[in-house]
């Protein structure tokens, strides 16, 4: 017949005729196409491929089963994973071959087995003659109309994966939900017992259940991340995003892809594990949540208990709750958590006599926390003081927590499935009879610092008759040769410190610290306005300053006339930016242009602890708890100085002035100009340049020059004489007999004795 129509066809027929039958045979052998319509299905050994031939559609066997599905992956890369599938309630069998993905004659997009059967179906109500299912870059398949608006998305039906730009939540006035269901397992994506969703709360939540029962939950989202996520990336372009429309009703989590930058995409797995992948030449993980670290399982150490991954073991109580049975703990059992030891004394209050006088109830600090479940959200309150004075106020509240961006977060139920951090988290606040186990502050003051008093004076005491010893041999030398030594000792401390400044900061020791520039200052603190001094010192006088950017500063101006020096201000950069502890002032920056040498320290509104300790008004501000929390305080700061630090720092000038405080009256041991590092094993450093504040220096170092981590300790022990007696260890009159408050303590413990 071909022969017969090229026999009476001329050159150019013939020519066309072939066309179309290569034409015909190369689309009926074709393995992809672009878009479904009703004159083009997809069938069996085709794909549907995105327009930058990023995702792909078709039919697959997962591991080799007999059964036989439609599903969506990404194409072009190794082991990728099925993203979505339509038909996942009903399989094809594995020997259908003759099954197809159709346009239907009422528009929707239907999948037919070999018998025309319908196995699924998008069931659009609205009919439309032109419909077509393209597959779009981002992985979502869309059924549009004749006018190319869109009819139904998989995006709308998630199965087990969230994609980029794909959005699951709930709608609480229609009641839709758009959840991650996972398969039931490897070869079998039909719905499985683990569902991960987006709670409708404020703030909301991501959400694990297994079945019914709660499994993981993400915390509290604070607008950039999740609270109970700490290696979650919280920058702009990691695109992690929260929609909340109340009004409307609607909560919706996704992952923003600027510009379809990245390939990735979350998922629950069959046995409960969640992750987060992104690809760069290969598969990797950036977030999971597994089954093997029993802190992620919803509630593993019950109501008031706080789970840790780097304690043995995983669950402890919170402080002021003991287990509910001794028995269970001991086993591992942690799930019926802890119960409380003493009553509030909120509770008590409610049934005492109108005459009786009830303490309050206390709050206890715990940092780095994943915040526990089933929070109320309290809109109307601004600050973190409003918030703990709400708390207070309530009896039913347990605990609150203020988080920056969100608000006010309190507590009124038991508090479930917390747990602490080495980094990140928030700050939880729990309500307590009293923060130490009921036990009077006072009572407690009294015995910690008699203790320490003690032990302070009958040291310091041997410490004063070895040293009459000492300066008598002293003496002895001669003048020549303590000149010499003195010279010495000077030079080798001068080249050292310089030698230091000048290696550390080429290695970048300091290189953290904001360089400000001179006129940045000058702005700040209104150029050095005496209206914005807070203070004086022996280094120069300290501003208050506010940056553009609204952040408050306290500025330490070097004059030229002080007694320290460039030496000094070197010290204090180098040491205290190596120096990281909540009872250490923190230094922001520094400023070096032209003669000016500035320190730039972050402000605390409560300047120093003098100012309130010698004032007969402002001292009835520290009330017993308070002078007991400033001097465990210092006592850390101290430690972590002396034992903790990755140097061994010696302040040498420890004293009240030096003690700041924080809004919540938290001390900052501050002023490290005059501070020394020991170097190796070395335990006494002898300098011939005593420098430091009468009246807190020890005898050994005010006289000989003698001084180390005992020096701070005798400062200490001043400093706590004077924070019980609100009085001077300088003033020179105790009832006219003593020349200090030194000397009347132990004058009268020697009474005592």
């Amino acid at each position: 017949m071909f022969l017969e129509f090229v026999h009476h066809c001329s050159y150019d027929c013939v020519f066309v005729y072939s066309l179309l039958v290569c034409s015909l045979f190369q689309a009926l052998q074709s393995s992809t196409i672009y878009n479904i319509t009703a004159s083009r299905p997809l069938i069996q050994n085709q794909t549907l491929v995105s327009p930058s031939k990023i995702f792909e559609l078709g039919f697959f066997a997962p591991n080799g089963s007999e059964k036989q599905y439609v599903g969506i992956w990404y194409k072009n890369t190794t082991f990728s994973k099925v993203v979505w599938v339509a038909n996942r309630d009903k399989p094809l069998g594995h020997k259908d071959q003759s099954a197809s993905l159709i346009i239907s004659g009422d528009g929707n997009l239907k999948l037919l087995d070999g018998q025309q059967n319908t196995v699924w179906s998008t069931n659009v109500m609205t009919k439309s003659n032109y419909s077509a299912a393209v597959l779009s870059d981002f992985g979502n398949l869309v059924l549009q109309d004749g006018n190319a608006n869109e009819m139904w998305e998989s995006f709308d039906e998630p199965t087990d994966t969230l994609l980029p730009n794909m959005k699951i939540g709930v709608n609480v006035k229609t009641g839709k939900k758009k959840y991650l269901i996972s398969w039931k397992g490897e070869d079998d994506p039909s719905p499985g017992s683990f569902v991960l969703g987006v709670t409708s709360e404020t703030p909301p939540q991501l959400f694990a259940w297994n079945g019914s029962s709660p499994y993981w939950r993400s915390g509290q989202w604070d607008k950039s991340k999740f609270n109970g996520m700490p290696t979650m990336s919280n920058t702009y372009l990691s695109g992690h995003e929260i929609q909340q429309n109340i009004d409307q009703g609607t909560t919706y989590y996704f992952r923003n892809n600027y510009n379809n930058s990245f390939l990735g995409y979350s998922f629950i797995s069959s046995e409960g594990s969640i992750e987060s992948l992104r690809w760069s030449d290969g598969w990797s993980i950036i977030w999971e949540v597994s089954r093997t670290n029993r802190c992620e399982i919803y509630g593993t150490c019950g109501p008031f208990g706080v789970c840790n991954t780097f304690s043995s073991p995983l669950c402890s109580c919170l402080k002021g709750f003991k287990p509910r049975s001794d028995e269970e703990w001991n086993r591992g059992n942690w799930t019926g958590g802890c119960v409380r030891k003493m009553e509030l004394n909120c509770q008590k209050s409610t049934r005492a006599a109108a005459m009786t006088t009830v303490e309050k109830d206390a709050f206890w600090q715990m940092k780095h926390m994943k915040l526990p479940d089933s929070a109320d959200y309290l809109s109307n309150i601004a600050d973190a003081e409003g918030c703990r004075s709400w708390c207070l106020g309530n009896c039913s509240c347990l605990a609150f927590s203020y988080v920056h961006a969100v608000g006010c977060l309190a507590w009124c139920k038991n508090l479930i499935d917390t747990q602490q951090f080495s980094r990140e988290g928030k700050d939880l606040f729990i309500r307590l009879v009293d923060v130490d186990k009921g036990v009077p502050t006072k009572t407690k003051l009294i015995i910690s610092l008699s203790t320490i008093s003690g032990i302070m004076l009958f040291g310091a005491g041997i410490s004063v008759c070895g040293l009459f010893k000492w300066r008598g041999k002293f003496r002895k030398m001669t003048i020549p040769r303590v000149l010499n030594s003195k010279a010495t000792a000077n030079r080798s401390e001068e080249l050292l410190r310089e030698t230091a400044w000048k290696g550390q900061m080429k290695q970048g020791d300091a290189s953290e610290l904001m360089v400000y520039d001179l006129d940045s200052i000058l702005l700040a603190t209104n150029n050095f306005n005496m209206k914005n001094k807070l203070g004086q010192g022996g280094f120069g006088p300290v501003y208050k300053g506010k940056l553009n950017d609204g952040k408050d500063i306290a500025v330490k101006r070097l004059l030229s006339s002080s007694g320290q020096g460039i030496a000094e201000f070197k010290n204090e950069i180098l040491l205290i930016s190596k120096l990281q502890h909540r009872n250490l002032v923190r230094l922001v920056g520094y400023c070096t242009e032209g003669e000016e040498k500035i320190l730039v320290y972050e402000y605390l509104p409560n300047k120093s602890l003098d100012v309130f300790l010698f004032d007969s008004k402002e001292k009835a501000k520290l009330s017993w708890g308070i002078r007991f929390d400033i001097i465990q305080g210092i006592a850390r700061g101290l430690l972590y100085l002396h034992r903790d630090s990755c140097l061994r720092v010696i302040h040498r000038d420890l004293k009240v002035s030096n003690i700041l405080l924080d809004e919540k009256m938290n001390p900052k041991i501050s002023d490290f100009g005059l501070a020394r590092m020991f170097e190796g094993t070395q335990v006494f450093i002898n300098t011939h340049k005593v420098v430091g504040t009468l009246g807190y220096m020890s005898p050994e170092y005010a006289m000989g020059g003698i001084f180390s981590e005992k020096s701070d300790v005798y400062s200490f022990g001043v400093l706590i004489l004077e924070l019980i007696s609100s009085k001077k260890n300088t003033s020179l009159d105790y009832h006219g007999q003593h020349l200090n408050l030194l000397t009347y303590v132990v004058t009268g413990m020697a009474f005592m004795v």
